[in-house]
């Protein structure tokens, strides 16, 4: 598939235009992507303009949305708003005005190779996104496409950047991506993105194998962040006093997340007589699952399933814990792990993608090798046994959180690095 290049698809009077951004965001707002909603508001705080688009409405009703939340929904442009006659029309009405941005949308969709019949169709259905998209995005002036997630959603603002000739950037994660980068036709989409934001080393280092080296000036590292004046630490130490030890995990019930090995870790500490609860905070497919592995194990008293909760009440329940655990097997860099950390919390995670970028082990929190249900438990059993080390770390990882994960200052940092490429267009 032959793409247009990025640096040719917009009139020179770009130069002197002032940027203004479309956010393309698979789904917002959404409870388990809250920094997309903080990054907004903070690149506006910024003086970015940025208004945003969604290819799905919020994943809760508007009565259980924040009021920030509830503003951003008002505002925001949704291709898949259940008005399908409405979409239809809109629709038509692109294809007649704009015939020969539906055949370079076409062109595209039909020179992608290695697609199954299905999935080309499944391509047809993103370019009437781009076409709608495209649309609105002419209505508003705006004039740069930004896009998070390298999955369908830049499907969409791949086809839109090329039809509608608007140029487009991308914030790519992980783990999905990277994971299925040739059913993913990554490497088209990194192509035609003017910039490229990777949220860690690891990330860049992933993309670098898909793009020929004259591309890779285009990948930036901008990290994610929490902001460590609004997660202070419990003034009150958790040492001392003898209860059982207080461990909490919040992330969807996935396999991914490896709460089964948790599960079993946690079984394994309470076989050497470790008192402990633990709170699993988050709702998925694996619950009914874990629900089970929990009562076979004889832990359907020590374990809660809370389901999926407000983040201010999640965030209660991290604060008032004694560690943190995440044993994933496959992610970006986690946005939980940095709240936790943040709060002064000790944490247990895996040594995979970008979370040693985060933690250094012994130091900032300990990593054990994902799957390794022997090595989880040893370290749940040393934090548990050792509270001046847990008071150690979750210091330390506050610091580092400060230093290095600092939302406030790696906003400034995105700004300036979209104000770049702003300079350069």
């Amino acid at each position: 598939m032959r793409l247009a290049a990025p640096s040719k698809s917009a009139p020179s009077r770009r130069k002197t235009t002032v940027a203004r951004y479309a956010y393309l965001l698979s789904r917002y707002p959404a409870v388990s992507h809250t920094f997309l909603l903080k990054e907004v508001l903070g690149l506006r705080a910024r003086g970015l303009h940025i208004e945003t688009a969604s290819i799905n409405p919020p994943d809760r009703p508007a009565s259980r949305l924040s009021d920030e939340e509830v503003r951003e929904a008002n505002a925001t442009r949704y291709l898949k708003d259940g008005n399908t006659l409405g979409a239809l029309v809109l629709l038509l009405r692109a294809i007649a005005t704009h015939p020969v941005t539906l055949l370079r949308g076409l062109r595209v969709v039909l020179g992608i190779r290695n697609l199954r019949f299905a999935e080309r169709g499944y391509w047809l259905f993103y370019l009437a996104e781009a076409l709608l998209l495209g649309q609105w995005m002419r209505s508003r002036r705006l004039n740069h496409l930004h896009v998070h997630f390298g999955g369908p959603v830049a499907a969409v603002g791949m086809l839109t950047s090329i039809a509608w000739r608007i140029p487009y950037s991308l914030t790519i994660h992980g783990p999905e991506e990277l994971l299925n980068t040739e059913a993913e036709h990554l490497s088209e989409k990194l192509a035609q993105a003017s910039r490229i934001i990777c949220i860690s080393d690891f990330c860049r280092s992933q993309l670098m194998q898909l793009l020929p080296p004259r591309h890779w000036n285009k990948l930036h590292v901008v990290r994610l962040g929490v902001d460590p004046a609004a997660l202070t630490p419990e003034i009150a130490s958790h040492s001392g006093e003898q209860r059982p030890l207080d461990i909490v995990c919040t992330g969807r019930l996935v396999a991914a997340k490896g709460h089964r090995i948790l599960v079993e870790a946690l079984a394994a500490l309470r076989d050497r007589g470790i008192d402990f609860t633990a709170t699993l905070i988050g709702d998925g497919p694996e619950r009914i699952g874990l629900v089970e592995l929990a009562r076979e194990r004889g832990l359907a008293d020590r374990i809660v399933f809370t389901s999926s909760l407000p983040h201010d009440e999640t965030l209660a329940l991290v604060r008032e814990s004694d560690l943190f655990v995440l044993a994933s097997f496959a992610e970006g860099i986690p946005v939980a792990l940095m709240e936790a950390m943040a709060l002064g919390i000790p944490c247990i995670s895996t040594s995979i993608a970008g979370i040693p970028e985060l933690i250094q082990t012994g130091r900032d929190g300990i990593l054990v090798a994902p799957s390794n249900i022997a090595e989880l438990t040893n370290a749940l059993a040393t934090l548990a046994g050792d509270a001046t080390l847990r008071q150690f770390l979750g210091r330390s990882a506050r610091r580092r959180i400060v230093r290095d994960y600092n939302l406030p200052l790696n906003q400034e940092k995105l700004a300036q690095c979209f104000a770049g490429e702003e300079a350069h267009s």
